[in-house]
């Protein structure tokens, strides 16, 4: 039996065809209902920050919203935002048409070898990094990759990480990073409490620091300047914050200072030591701009403001820890300069 002849296409059943498929492509993507079930792990998680999680560039706006509709279901039944979920919940995710995420950028390889070389202590819930300066926690504007992005890239076989606490991005020292739920609920616990955690920072200051100085207790205030740029400053409406203060080593007109936050708010250990007259070197915010700009030129190119040491118990292992981070190249150098002079 001879073979059917093939014509060629006219180009009206091309054009019929080409479009044809990218409709169906567009159904297949179309965002669906999901039922996620609820692990251990994410047990005692409020719903609307799982649902932030889950509905990535999600305003909170929305949120609310699918859940006071009811579109949002937690075991088929309507419920509030509040509401802490529990192991084996079924949640019910509406289809929600979300703006185009961005796409972190890849690690490079120098970055990823640096990061692994900068792990300071690992167990099975908690990972505990000596962060670079210069590189922030986490994306956001401006910042495409930052630290936890990159460690999620490094190593895609956790399939949980988050930071537990915040380093500001010019800081390098000990950063805290949850491999579970349960190490991040439990840290965040720890520091709740007073003396649950002990942060150590090392800073160097302009002039000489008062030795009668042992504790600094400034409210702080949060603000933002017409550019946008936030700031804080010492208020007497801000928030009650506490730092101690040591005074490990004098250089004449820099002292080397170790400070303890027994609050944790926005910069403030920066805030203080500018509240008292000495402001860290190297503070491009609330330090002071000729002394900077005379020691970029002797080799610090850098905030002086290093995290130097962690102590508290592992809730992965109920072992108590003490975790070092040692300086980098630039501050280790420096600090040998002004030890031994000229």
């Amino acid at each position: 039996m001879p073979a059917p002849k093939r014509f060629p296409k006219t180009a009206n059943q091309e054009g019929k065809n080409k479009q044809t498929l990218p409709a169906s492509m567009a159904a297949d993507k179309a965002p669906k209902v999901r039922i996620e079930t609820i692990s251990e792990d994410r047990a005692g998680q409020r719903l609307d920050n799982f649902l932030l999680g889950k509905l990535k560039g999600a305003p909170k706006s929305l949120i609310y919203r699918i859940v006071r509709k009811g579109e949002v279901r937690v075991n088929k039944g309507r419920t509030k935002p509040d509401y802490k979920l529990c192991a084996g919940d079924l949640v019910r995710i509406p289809p929600v048409k979300l703006p185009a995420a961005n796409v972190p950028a890849p690690v490079g390889e120098s970055l990823r070898q640096l990061l692994q070389s900068a792990i300071l202590y690992e167990s099975d819930g908690l990972m505990i990094i000596n962060k670079p300066s210069g590189l922030a926690v986490h994306g956001g504007s401006g910042v495409n990759l930052g630290l936890i992005e990159s460690l999620r890239q490094i190593y895609p076989q956790y399939r949980f990480l988050e930071l537990v606490h915040r380093l500001d991005r010019d800081t390098s020292g000990c950063i805290m990073v949850a491999k579970k739920r349960s190490t991040l609920r439990a840290i965040h616990e720890l520091l709740r409490q007073n003396g649950g955690i002990d942060k150590v920072y090392h800073a160097l200051v302009a002039g000489g620091w008062p030795r009668s100085c042992r504790q600094v207790k400034a409210p702080l205030l949060r603000y933002a300047l017409a550019s946008g740029e936030r700031m804080v400053k010492a208020d007497g409406e801000g928030k009650r914050s506490i730092t101690r203060y040591d005074i490990l080593q004098e250089f004449g007109d820099l002292t080397l200072v170790q400070a303890k936050p027994v609050t944790g708010r926005t910069h403030q250990i920066r805030v203080h030591c500018q509240h008292m007259g000495h402001p860290i070197i190297g503070d491009e915010k609330y330090g002071l701009p000729e002394i900077n700009k005379q020691l970029h030129k002797k080799g610090l190119k850098r905030l002086f403001l290093h995290a130097a040491e962690l102590r508290l118990v592992d809730p992965s292992t109920q072992i108590s820890i003490v975790v070092k981070a040692p300086y980098d190249q630039q501050l280790a150098d420096f600090i040998h300069r002004l030890q031994t002079p000229n």
